[in-house]
């Protein structure tokens, strides 16, 4: 028990990922194995993870109220379904039946998890080029999904800044 009363629950997986801050392939690690990555090709509809030897493919879909397609990328299976908020905080996926949140745990987006009511809890933690995955799952979609996520929050809020700030960058360097 912690302090606060409630059980722990114990993280059986631990991976490390990094990314260098002008590269688009986030590599993750096992120990110092890499043991997968995740391309988030920026300013495409299309994402490509792979995790201990299983691709799966992120496909955007929409323009306003996007969603994310997932798909087996050995035969283009689909297996789930990704959707957004619209303040770009939460996200839910669909998958197996299943529905998993997705979440930030802290206002400087560096904390974030995904969870369901069975219990299932992956928690992400990250700095500009670095971070930890610590989960009580060994699914590689769901561990992919929720790095797929926050990248898919942070391209998204860099085109909002950059087309809400760069018409007064423009009228001010005039």
């Amino acid at each position: 028990m912690n302090i606060h009363g409630m059980n722990q629950i114990q993280m059986n997986t631990i991976l490390n990922w990094e990314k260098g801050l002008f590269k688009s392939i986030y590599e993750i690690y096992s120990d110092s194995t890499l043991v997968g990555y995740m391309n988030e090709k920026s300013w495409t509809q299309s994402s490509h993870g792979e995790l201990y030897g299983e691709k799966y493919l992120f496909r955007i879909r929409g323009f306003l109220n996007q969603e994310t397609n997932v798909f087996k990328n050995d035969n283009h299976t689909p297996i789930g379904k990704i959707t957004y908020n619209s303040w770009m905080t939460k996200a839910k996926i669909e998958y197996s039946g299943k529905v998993y949140c997705w979440k930030f745990d802290n206002l400087w987006s560096t904390r974030w998890r995904l969870y369901s009511e069975e219990g299932l809890e992956i928690k992400y933690t990250c700095s500009s080029t670095r971070g930890r995955i610590e989960a009580d799952s060994e699914n590689n979609f769901l561990l992919l999904a929720g790095l797929y996520i926050n990248n898919y929050f942070w391209q998204t809020t860099l085109v909002i800044l950059v087309t809400v700030f760069l018409p007064v960058w423009v009228e001010v360097f005039k």
